[in-house]
């Protein structure tokens, strides 16, 4: 069975000059951005998990107005990032009022820094080219 013409993989591209160069193969090290932890990946459960990771501690409220978000928006993401157990949920009561405290997990912390690691890694790569 051939091949369609463009299917086959290009080992070489051209430069500025239109002369045919050999592609660099990324480092080893290296990772796609598809291999990004997905469930951090998502701008709000990043700066949440962020948040977190400089404070010991955040309530639902303090967290409501750093992330500049809703009730809602934040219990869904909450809730996605402690079933995946990155973070705990306190629940409590000052006087009659309810309070929510969210801490970062170890895991937590450890998918974080996997995560930070994998961006620095697809940059680096990105800058070396």
């Amino acid at each position: 069975m051939a091949a369609k013409p463009g299917s086959m993989r290009r080992d070489r591209i051209r430069d500025d000059r239109g002369d045919a160069a050999p592609v660099r193969p990324a480092a080893p090290a290296a990772r796609t951005p598809l291999d990004l932890d997905r469930l951090i990946h998502e701008r709000l459960r990043l700066g949440l998990v962020s948040a977190l990771a400089v404070n010991e501690m955040l309530t639902f409220n303090d967290l409501k107005r750093l992330l500049h978000t809703t009730d809602g928006n934040l219990s869904v993401h909450a809730r996605k990032l402690e079933d995946a157990q990155y973070i705990t949920c306190t629940k409590s009561f000052a006087g009659r009022l309810p309070r929510t405290e969210y801490r970062l997990t170890a895991t937590g912390r450890r998918a974080l820094e996997r995560y930070l690691g994998h961006m620095e890694a697809i940059i680096h790569a990105t800058r070396d080219r």
